[in-house]
């Protein structure tokens, strides 16, 4: 397909269209994530952090962020000519939590970003995926100045099911992220057909 127009002779393709979640703590880059792959503008509800929020907004180790998703960010990659993934980052503080059953539902699946400075931030998001049997990936950010661990460290420090898939990625590269959102969609894939066998057999 070429600008919205069918090759001549070929038959116009309907792409799949699947949603997937992009969760985890506050600060963890989320908003940067779902930025660096869009393909379209991405929409944003950040919000300025303010004194009242410093209370509950725990900024220690990213004291550099000014701002806050508030209600969601949204954005869409298209990774073949028949398959566009449509992408919502969830908002991290805990006040906000209310939004999350919305925004998954009908989600095939998600990311839970992880800093491994503060990993105890995204159990929450991790723990949620499970209740729900909401297959997910735990994408560890690489920030720069943060201390590397092994994938099977990162992997028992959140204990993890032995499926479930651990990647190292920069929530800023382009390139970095795809890799991410591949292995959501295998892994969902994979998740929903050991399902179907389960329930079959």
């Amino acid at each position: 397909m070429i600008f919205g127009r069918t090759e001549r002779g070929k038959a116009p393709v309907e792409p799949v269209t699947l949603k997937i979640l992009v969760a985890g703590g506050f600060g963890v880059g989320k908003t940067t994530m779902v930025g660096a792959v869009s393909e379209i503008k991405p929409l944003r509800t950040e919000e300025l952090l303010t004194e009242a929020g410093r209370p509950v907004d725990d900024t220690s180790g990213v004291e550099g962020k000014h701002t806050t998703t508030v209600a969601m960010d949204f954005g869409r990659i298209t990774l073949r000519e028949d398959l566009v993934l449509y992408l919502f980052g969830t908002p991290g503080q805990n006040r906000f939590w209310f939004l999350w059953d919305e925004l998954a539902t009908g989600a095939l699946g998600a990311v839970v970003l992880a800093d491994t400075r503060r990993l105890e931030d995204c159990f929450a998001a991790v723990d949620y995926f499970e209740r729900r049997s909401i297959p997910f990936v735990v994408g560890v950010n690489c920030f720069e100045g943060a201390a590397r661990y092994p994938i099977d460290d990162v992997r028992q420090a959140l204990d993890l099911d032995p499926g479930v898939p651990v990647v190292l990625c920069d929530a800023r590269g382009r390139e970095s992220v795809k890799e991410v959102l591949i292995a959501v969609v295998q892994h969902a894939m994979a998740y929903a057909a050991a399902h179907r066998q389960t329930v079959t057999t």
